[in-house]
């Protein structure tokens, strides 16, 4: 690596990592302005707020350094463009090949630590940073299990195997136990439906009470259930597509299928988190034709309101494909990949008009 390429490499991975801190700061202030309307909801105090918003920048970081990379190299490939710099390196030798290889590399150092977050840290970070919330705002404690979810509520533990689209229960369980931390009833209910007002109806009852020298057992077509269960709680046990990474999408696809089960949704989150690295290098591709002939001469101002546009844009259109894939059932992989192929092949033809 000669030195030019250094120096860009080094220029843009810096350039990239401040505007990394300055979109996850202004990403944080809007979620703890938004927080702040929870505060006093259960035990959700000031220290779970500070909490939750160092649990879940890790996914913040990995959601933006797209972006970041984006106006990181629009800004400092854009001065260097003002500064008459990008011209002495291709007198010096250096093409506009190697310029665009250059940023590349930076690229592929700046892809390296998201994918090394959003794997194996931003997962673990917003499940718990969820649970945080949910449990301190409800007094309930929920933990999700392969047999499904574990919450707590009072002398009450209860167990719920499946959650419908509707938010209804399916095989619930729900052991009682006493002072002495003895169990003194267990109920077991095929369906549990709620009616609001704390609430359910549960469905199937096969109730077993313990008693000092007997058990007795009765089953019931319906049975009124009080609980203060939040669906927001609920919710946390969910597998959500956004806080899993590739090898927990990939083992509970597969569970989907196995049990004849819709998968789509998961799909698509799969190889959209499988794709998502490579859109760090289509982001710096589209910022090369700004810099390199385009964008001579702009502001540094202009710059990151082209930046900030384009990638609006990019995030809004990868959304809308996304829905339309799942509301038309497309193949997964090609929802996933057709925003970023789009955008490249848009932004190599801009690079060869520059040229």
């Amino acid at each position: 690596m000669n030195v030019l390429t250094m120096y860009i490499v080094k220029e843009t991975v810096k350039g990239s990592l401040i505007a990394m801190i300055v979109l996850v700061t202004l990403f944080d202030l809007f979620t703890f302005t938004d927080e702040l309307k929870n505060l006093g909801h259960g035990h959700y105090g000031l220290k779970q707020i500070l909490q939750f918003l160092a649990l879940t920048t890790p996914t913040l970081f990995y959601e933006v350094i797209p972006s970041s990379a984006l106006l990181g190299s629009l800004t400092v490939i854009g001065t260097m463009a003002n500064n008459r710099e990008i011209v002495a390196m291709r007198a010096a030798g250096l093409s506009t090949a190697g310029i665009i290889r250059s940023i590349m590399l930076a690229g592929l150092v700046l892809v390296c630590a998201a994918v090394a977050v959003g794997e194996f840290v931003a997962p673990f970070c917003e499940r718990s940073a969820q649970l945080l919330k949910s449990t301190a705002q409800n007094d309930s404690v929920a933990i999700r299990s392969k047999y499904g979810m574990w919450l707590r509520e009072g002398n009450s533990f209860i167990n719920v195997r499946k959650i419908q689209d509707d938010g209804s229960l399916t095989d619930v369980r729900i052991y009682q136990v006493n002072d002495q931390n003895r169990l003194s009833r267990f109920s077991h209910a095929d369906h549990a439906l709620s009616l609001g007002n704390q609430q359910w109806r549960l469905e199937n009852v096969r109730n077993s009470i313990f008693e000092n020298e007997k058990v007795s057992a009765n089953t019931l077509a319906e049975q009124p259930w009080k609980s203060g269960i939040d669906s927001d709680l609920l919710n946390v046990a969910v597998v959500s597509a956004d806080n899993q990474s590739l090898y927990d999408l990939y083992t509970y696809i597969d569970f989907l299928k196995q049990n004849n089960q819709k998968s789509q949704r998961y799909e698509v989150a799969f190889w959209s988190r499988l794709i998502n690295p490579f859109v760090t290098f289509v982001m710096l591709m589209v910022s090369t034709p700004l810099v390199i002939g385009i964008g001579r001469g702009s502001s540094t101002g202009t710059r990151i309101l082209v930046g900030i546009v384009i990638g609006e844009m990019f995030d809004a259109f990868d959304k809308m494909t996304g829905h339309i894939g799942l509301i038309y059932n497309l193949n997964p992989i090609l929802v996933a990949i057709l925003p970023s192929l789009i955008v490249f092949c848009a932004a190599v033809f801009a690079l060869k008009r520059a040229n």
